[in-house]
């Protein structure tokens, strides 16, 4: 059972990337007792997303996202670390956009504006996985899921993409653990990339995932849960109220008036 603070277990706030569901997680052994809440990305701004996460549950909290949804996580947490007690961050980047990824993003969703949708997730399709031609299988369950997320949905995520900012001062300033996870083979968010986060956040661990590509809960789930047993008791530790020195212990109330 988890260890649990005066709040009780802190929840988990589950975000996934782009044309990504709650089904991208569903491998994973999330751990006992830490409520769920898996979060959509409609909104296509990346400040509207973060207020999304961030109503999604009161209180403190740990977030888990992958890629787009780990930047979601970023801004949640430049706009309210105070809130945030763990993140669980993989196949992401916290830079701010390149140029070339805005003219791909512009002709994607010219693509799906002109009823191109199935061919534009063709071509995100290869920079899922680790190696370009996925086994049939992998890449029918990835056509299933972006299809299920839908073009309105996908063109929404594709403008927030565009105001995505530098997260790095925000992740510098962090006052919580992390764990980022790497996918040794991961085309689209290298392994360099996480080293800047993980250089970046004070209490952050870094796990390199071998043989893996952006997809992380699908292609190593073990990997994921194994992270999130590691990050779990160390964010509750962090949530745990600390009295200033000299001051009663008072677990079960509020602290005498003399002390307020």
């Amino acid at each position: 059972m988890p260890r649990t603070g005066p709040s009780g277990p802190l929840p988990l706030v589950v975000v996934p990337g782009m044309l990504c569901d709650a089904d991208l997680w569903s491998e994973v052994e999330f751990p006992e007792g830490h409520p769920v809440r898996h979060v959509e990305l409609t909104k296509p701004d990346i400040g509207a997303m973060a207020e999304d996460l961030l109503a999604s549950v009161c209180g403190p909290f740990v977030v888990v996202g992958l890629s787009l949804g780990a930047i979601v996580g970023f801004e949640a947490l430049r706009r309210a670390p105070e809130r945030i007690r763990g993140l669980c961050v993989m196949s992401t980047n916290a830079g701010a956009p390149r140029p070339e990824q805005y003219a791909a993003w512009r002709a994607m969703d010219g693509l799906i504006a002109g009823g191109r949708f199935a061919e534009a997730v063709e071509q995100t399709l290869p920079g899922m996985f680790p190696v370009p031609g996925p086994p049939s299988g992998a890449a029918q369950r990835y056509r299933r899921m972006a299809h299920a997320v839908g073009p309105k949905a996908a063109r929404a995520q594709l403008a927030a993409q565009a105001t995505r900012t530098d997260a790095l001062r925000a992740l510098r300033g962090a006052r919580c653990p992390a764990v980022v996870l790497s996918g040794e083979r991961d085309a689209l968010c290298p392994p360099d990339f996480h080293r800047v986060i993980a250089d970046a956040v004070p209490d952050a661990r870094l796990r390199d995932v071998p043989a893996a590509g952006h997809l992380l809960p699908w292609q190593r789930p073990s990997a994921v849960s194994a992270a999130l047993r590691d990050l779990l008791p160390r964010a509750q530790d962090a949530s745990l109220p600390t009295a200033p020195p000299g001051a009663p212990a008072t677990p079960d109330g509020p602290a005498p008036a003399a002390s307020r």
